[in-house]
């Protein structure tokens, strides 16, 4: 189905973009993740790559042209598709703001006086003063959560000085500053949550007052004259940020005094950048560390000191005085809360039932074991579920779908998402064209993309495009258990742990290995008998691994 490209916001500053050129002409097939256009901002010139899969069905900012960011960049569809409603909708839009604009003699001049009133407004912020709102860091971004500051209030900025640590719906990721000056006013404390375009922070000359400046970036000292003229009353800013409530015990709860630690009263970890790098190359968890940073932030010499076991940066827990009844809330992160929209989502719209199939591990533990005795070769259960899986997505293609209610649209490419538990739940980063990658490629991959996700930074392109996912949770000592299909999906797999157990092989009772797995399929797109058929030759695969090499 095809979708509308917006002129993206690629600055906190950014109003509208000119096109530079364009990488990609109409008719041409577009991957995720290839850069359509070349876009010049109003501080530099940026590639902008798409988000989307298909045929570039339409160009609507031509090369040279100026557009507002949000207007309509260009259209992405399926080959021939028809996109004719899509334009009229565009024009509908176009033709009510003409409309509007061209209403009666007094509309116009109460605009010219809006006009006039806003320039007001800007002409009271002090000389110098640059307003940071918060920026739209994924696609999908509606709001922020300002994991960590690195820098105060106070402090001296330096264009290309990071900012902030900032959560979104798929990362944390760091925001850098555009501007040189003091940083005069941080407008969302940390662990508050805002929407895209609220204020974030106010730079400009030391010793500047800006304590009249408002949530919205205006000044106070406006309204007072808008008051004079009797003009309508505004509504409140969009941009308004809204607080999360951090954790917190209620009085009854006897607590120990503990020094003072890297982690926040939400459960983040504050570090420095250079120390998150230097606590996952050696190993360290980061809770365990007592940061001597500001506001117990982790710098590097903590990590250079560190001492396992030695530390006192844990928390000590609460003591609860019996018979006392003690609640602890916790604010849901940006990830927590986009994994229950996508999850309820998923269970509530797509028809699930699932498929269990056990199978017989004794010749893939041996198939493993004489792989690993190999020079430089290491791989493990988990990587061979993921290549048996994705061979036999090559020969059932109906369950490498996703449904649409227009369509079922079947991939010819396999794209394998792996579900990867952190701290603040679950994300699933992607292996493209896995069934065309080896298993010490798969082992590989699989290794540097979970400890990116748990590092918090997996990038949104390698947590989207997946075609087919699996989830283990073998390794916690888990038999079965059933999965939410991670849409737009058609399938995802559960795998359990290998238990040993008797067995009964030649009409003999003897000692085996096993290891069940459940196939979780939408029936709008996968009926029983093709899921069947998948796990029949996902068995073959895995109780016969030498297969998979010829």
């Amino acid at each position: 189905m095809a979708e509308i490209v917006n002129m993206p916001r690629l600055s906190d500053t950014m109003e509208e973009g000119v096109v530079a050129a364009w990488l990609k002409q109409v008719g041409d097939q577009v991957e995720e993740g290839d850069i359509l256009a070349e876009i010049e901002t109003d501080k530099a010139t940026m590639e902008f790559e798409s988000f989307q899969s298909g045929t570039l069905l339409h160009i609507g900012v031509q090369e040279g042209e100026t557009a507002p960011v949000d207007s309509l960049l260009c259209i992405i569809g399926e080959e021939g598709e028809d996109i004719q409603a899509l334009l009229d909708g565009a024009g509908d839009s176009s033709n009510t703001e003409n409309e509007d604009s061209s209403n009666t003699q007094d509309s116009n001049e109460d605009k010219n006086d809006e006009a006039s009133s806003s320039t007001d407004d800007s002409n009271d912020l002090p000389d110098g003063v640059e307003i940071i709102t918060m920026p739209r860091l994924s696609d999908t971004m509606e709001e922020g959560t300002v994991a960590s500051w690195l820098k105060k209030e106070g402090d001296q900025v330096e264009e290309g000085d990071i900012l902030a640590e900032i959560e979104t719906d798929k990362a944390t990721m760091e925001f850098e500053s555009f501007h040189s000056g003091t940083l005069l006013k941080i407008g969302i404390q940390e662990g508050e949550t805002a929407a895209v375009d609220a204020l974030l922070a106010i730079i400009g000359p030391e010793g500047t007052d800006v304590s009249n400046v408002s949530l919205d970036g205006t000044s106070n000292s406006s309204t007072k004259k808008e008051k004079k003229k009797e003009a309508p009353a505004k509504e409140e800013p969009k941009s308004q940020p809204k607080k999360q409530e951090p954790k917190k015990e209620e009085t009854k709860t006897v607590s120990n005094s503990s020094n003072s630690t890297s982690s926040s009263n939400t459960g983040r970890v504050f570090a420095s950048p250079l120390a998150k790098k230097m606590a996952q190359d050696k190993g360290i968890d980061l809770s365990q560390v007592q940061g001597s940073g500001e506001n117990g932030r982790i710098i590097k010499k903590d990590i250079e000191s560190f001492t396992p076991g030695t530390s006192t940066g844990a928390s000590q827990p609460a003591f609860q005085a019996v018979g006392e009844e003690t609640f602890v809330e916790m604010a849901n992160s940006q990830m927590r809360k986009t994994i229950a929209k996508r999850l309820s989502q998923s269970k509530f719209t797509a028809p699930h039932y699932y498929l269990g199939i056990e199978l017989d591990m004794d010749n893939a533990i041996a198939s493993r074991k004489a792989i690993n005795e190999l020079p430089d070769t290491k791989v493990s259960f988990n990587d061979m579920v993921i290549k048996a899986a994705a061979m036999a997505l090559r020969k059932h293609p109906q369950v490498n779908t996703q449904w649409t209610d227009k369509n079922t649209i079947q991939a010819k490419h396999i794209h394998v998402g792996v579900a990867v538990a952190v701290d603040d739940g679950l994300l699933v980063p992607v292996l493209p064209f896995a069934d065309q990658m080896s298993m010490q490629q798969i082992g590989a991959k699989v290794k540097e993309l979970a400890v990116k996700a748990r590092n918090k930074k997996l990038q949104p392109k390698e947590m989207e495009g997946s075609t087919f996912t699996i989830s283990n949770l073998g390794m916690f000592g888990i038999t079965e258990f059933t999965s939410i299909i991670n849409q737009p999906n058609s399938a995802i797999m559960s795998v359990g742990t290998i238990v040993q157990k008797p067995v009964v092989k030649n009409g003999q009772i003897v000692v085996g290995n096993t290891m069940k797995i459940t196939l979780a399929c939408d029936h709008r797109t996968v009926d029983g008998a093709t899921g069947a058929a998948f796990l029949q030759t996902f068995k073959q695969y895995m109780e016969n691994p030498i297969v998979m090499y010829v």
